[in-house]
């Protein structure tokens, strides 16, 4: 194994290369971090790594406008393992091809926690995502085409359910970095 293809492979981070939302290259550190075979990533979808059709269309849809204008884009989100389980990701993204921003992409993937969310709706992944990547309420709700309102209840409701008092905390929280 040459040197370039080790620091690849065993790189603290997962790094995936994507065609089109097709993982065509992955290291160890990014199926592990997944708990798939490194050969069951490579050649799929990148939609089997999120709960649903609608969060995979979001995802891309978030990240496209970025992507085009500035060549790179970086978020939190949730990604879903082997198991179905879910765990807190910070991504980033470099396109190849600005003129068309997924046809070739670098992605980097660090796991932020390693315990999976207590049973959060999809309606609470979004809320929390877009707090992840510091939008305002009103910002997450034009993401979503929902009302700011509908998006402050369900953060209300997070803010009741785990404890505390503000977005801040309830990240850190959900990260298992603060309490």
């Amino acid at each position: 194994m040459d040197l370039l293809e080790l620091a690849f492979d065993e790189a603290p981070v997962g790094i995936v290369l994507t065609e089109n939302r097709v993982i065509r290259a992955c290291n160890r550190t990014f199926a592990a971090m997944l708990g798939y075979d490194r050969a069951a990533l490579v050649g799929q979808s990148f939609r089997m790594l999120y709960g649903s059709n609608e969060e995979f269309a979001r995802i891309r849809d978030i990240g496209l406008e970025p992507l085009r204008r500035d060549g790179v884009y970086s978020d939190e989100r949730m990604m879903r393992t082997a198991t179905g389980a879910t765990i807190w990701c910070r991504f980033r993204a470099h396109s190849l091809t600005p003129d068309d921003p997924l046809a070739r992409i670098v992605m980097s993937f660090a796991r932020v926690s390693d315990t999976p969310r207590p049973g959060l709706t999809p309606r609470e992944r979004q809320v929390l995502g877009g707090l992840g990547r510091g939008q305002t309420s009103k910002e997450i709700a034009r993401d979503l085409g929902l009302s700011p309102r509908t998006i402050e209840d369900v953060r209300a409701r997070l803010l009741k359910r785990f404890k505390v008092r503000n977005a801040a905390e309830l990240l850190a929280r959900m990260t298992d970095l603060g309490q």
